[in-house]
């Protein structure tokens, strides 16, 4: 089942698209083995070099997110990201698996309210939210590129 919405087309006014109607309570799962990319000393921490990083468990919940939402969407739209909200409560070490999955809380028009838990073989490592909006992808990159022409020509 679709709904219309107002979604801004790349000219800057209001297109409406057929979008699905994102259904409360549907998840999607990923899992990753952690590996030493995934580790707290390589996002800076310099000391945790066998402890999976709280950057990596956003990163996975976003992925997941992502993944459930966007396959959903018409072609050249896509779900950008505006908060997330992450509470990471428990050490993963090097070489576990971590779990991920999120669950659709709330949908309304563009926007999209996701929960996620998140679980390595001995338990629950992690909680949070995280909200989504529909985006044409090619209006978004033309306010990208207006952005990037502003910064180099510093007219800002």
């Amino acid at each position: 089942m679709c709904s219309n919405n107002k979604i801004n087309s790349k000219e800057g006014g209001d297109l409406m698209i057929q979008t699905p109607n994102f259904k409360v309570g549907e998840s999607f799962t990923i899992q990753k083995h952690v590996t030493e990319a995934d580790t707290a000393l390589n996002y800076g921490s310099g000391q945790l070099e066998n402890l999976f990083a709280t950057p990596s468990l956003v990163a996975m919940m976003i992925e997941a997110s992502a993944r459930l939402l966007d396959q959903q969407l018409p072609e050249g739209f896509i779900t950008v990201g505006k908060s997330v909200h992450a509470d990471h409560e428990k050490p993963t070490t090097l070489g576990e698996t971590v779990t991920v999955k999120v669950t659709i809380d709330e949908a309304t028009e563009n926007m999209v309210k996701l929960s996620m838990e998140a679980y390595d073989e001995v338990g629950p490592i992690g909680s949070g939210n995280h909200v989504r909006f529909v985006v044409n992808k090619g209006s978004l990159l033309g306010k990208a590129n207006k952005r990037e022409e502003a910064l180099e020509n510093h007219d800002f």
